[in-house]
């Protein structure tokens, strides 16, 4: 059913001359999986999803930081979307991604207040390296583009309601792995990829 909808997107969106002055380098088609009760899709659960289909590809070639929580029952309790978030849509979409170059000398919690037509990566840190364009983890392991981190994800390593982390995706040494980092601090290793959300 979903894929019939694949035609009603139409082709992949251009990239205008302001994505290519801010850094843009194409569009990607995602997927939001799930249901957040408001009719949009549960950006946890497309997040989640990608992750799990990395632990069984990858098996021992995944490293996870343990406060990340991501394989437990009640990892929301962990991760949610950083308020003023944009809702992601059910079903295929597309965006247009800028991979972390622009903001890679900043904080998350500093890049978060320059977002204005954009947002950070959320699922779409995962579903991109993980599923749709795995060849990017080689240019990360050959320092091409940054480590990742996904600002609007916003994680509490401890629970408690103390959201201060975002998660980070990196690849390198043939690891794929995630971890979190303090959102207000600068961890220069690691960009922070932006996307214009189309629709």
């Amino acid at each position: 059913m979903d894929f019939n909808a694949l035609e009603s997107l139409g082709p992949a969106p251009h990239l205008n001359d302001k994505d290519r002055r801010d850094g843009y380098a194409g569009s990607a088609l995602f997927y939001g999986f799930g249901d957040d009760d408001l009719g949009n899709a549960d950006a946890l659960l497309s997040g989640k999803q990608a992750w799990a289909y990395a632990m069984k590809r990858f098996k021992k070639k995944i490293w996870q930081c343990e406060y990340t929580h991501t394989d437990m029952p009640d990892y929301k309790d962990y991760i949610r979307m950083r308020p003023g978030a944009p809702p992601r849509p059910k079903g295929f979409y597309y965006a247009k991604v800028q991979l972390g170059e622009r903001f890679q000398f900043h904080s998350v919690s500093y890049v978060r207040k320059k977002f204005n037509q954009e947002t950070g990566f959320g699922p779409e840190g995962f579903q991109l390296l993980i599923v749709t364009h795995p060849s990017l983890q080689g240019m990360m392991a050959k320092k091409k583009i940054p480590f990742w981190a996904l600002a609007d994800y916003h994680m509490a390593p401890f629970g408690y309601e103390d959201f201060y982390d975002a998660p980070q995706l990196f690849f390198s040494n043939g690891v794929l792995g995630l971890g979190i980092g303090h959102v207000d601090r600068n961890s220069p290793l690691f960009g922070i990829p932006a996307l214009r959300l189309m629709g």
